[in-house]
């Protein structure tokens, strides 16, 4: 591993951060993917950056928030919005009014985006590469901001909510700085597949390229990073020294449970269940709410060229199933593999 790591006794852990003007603050980042297993549709990958008062590691946005946000399902009819794991906050069953209704919110404040009323519109709020917006939009059934947003709840709804998140986060001294995701389709996947030799190893490397895009690695100001740990992988530090210059990476822990280092003022930590802290959560949303959506309109463009298709979420058995009836339509419209079917 040459200088990527050393070890850090835990001690380091403690350290108080305070600005001169004794207004202590902090960052956190939240990490989280959609989409990684299917072999149709984008995966998505969304890093939310968040300006807390004080020690990031000892803030509870849970508490702090408990006016308009839940971790667990809300009561019928509360106003109160759900915030967790995205699998926990949607559900096939009950369609996409549920995850929209606690997602769409945080979309409407990110440094005062004009309205999200299309597909298009959520690509550029969020695109982490300007580079790879052509190409999303150049797929047959991405096109243009036809496909309006959002699709199973009234915009008036989400915009009280908004308001009254703006509200309790002022209050609480919290700022939503950024959303910022990666979204890639097929056929870049693919293509990463192969250049770096495994999915995993592709998904822990745009990972990291992503947090390049969020991550102030000058800034003095104490910043917590977590993410959800990757499969098995326990080491992360040789992945981390690929996009840092030269600055020395201390490792506080390697386990099954979390892996976790320090580099400067930021610690970084890849965890099980990371979504139980509130900005994993909501980067969590934010993805599966992306991937869903671009999966409807996918399934709306098969379902023109194929009458009475059954829809797909693009996991690997339905997935074969969905591919092999709209083979026909495919060759018909010289739609390659290469765009459409994710084969690692």
């Amino acid at each position: 591993m040459g200088r990527s790591a050393v070890e850090l006794p835990l001690v380091c852990r403690a350290i108080s951060f305070e600005r001169e003007d004794g207004a202590a603050m902090g960052y956190l980042i939240g990490m989280d993917e959609a989409g990684y297993g299917p072999n149709l549709g984008p995966l998505v990958i969304t890093a939310s950056l968040w300006e807390v008062p004080g020690e990031p590691r000892a803030f509870d946005f849970w508490s702090a928030l408990e006016s308009v946000v839940s971790n667990s399902r809300p009561r019928r009819n509360s106003e109160l919005l759900h915030v967790a794991d995205s699998k926990e906050v949607h559900s096939s069953a009950k369609g996409l009014g549920p995850l929209e209704r606690s997602t769409f919110p945080f979309l409407q404040m990110v440094n005062d985006a004009d309205q999200v009323d299309s597909l298009g519109k959520l690509w550029r709020l969020l695109i982490a590469s300007p580079t790879h917006l052509d190409a999303i939009q150049e797929h047959p059934w991405n096109g243009d901001d036809r496909f309006a947003l959002p699709t199973a709840v009234e915009t008036e709804g989400t915009r009280d909510s908004q308001q009254k998140l703006q509200t309790a986060l002022d209050a609480a001294g919290i700022k939503l700085k950024a959303l910022c995701s990666e979204i890639v389709l097929p056929e870049r996947f693919n293509h990463l597949c192969r250049e770096y030799g495994s999915k995993g190893v592709m998904l822990t490397r745009l990972c990291m390229q992503l947090l390049t895009r969020v991550w102030d690695r000058n800034s003095d100001e104490p910043t917590l990073i977590i993410g959800d740990k990757h499969g098995g992988r326990n080491r992360y530090d040789e992945y981390l020294d690929e996009i840092l210059d030269g600055e020395m990476i201390f490792r506080v822990e390697e386990s099954t449970a979390r892996s976790i280092y320090r580099v400067g003022a930021t610690e970084i930590r890849f965890q099980t269940k990371a979504e139980a802290h509130f900005p994993v959560a909501v980067s969590s949303m934010v993805c599966k709410y992306t991937r869903e959506v671009m999966m409807e309109l996918f399934n709306q463009f098969w379902s023109e060229h194929v009458p009475d298709i059954k829809p797909t979420k693009g996991y690997p058995v339905d997935a074969r199933r969905f591919k092999s009836e709209i083979a026909a339509a495919q060759a018909e419209l010289e739609i390659s593999d290469q765009i459409l079917w994710r084969g690692q």
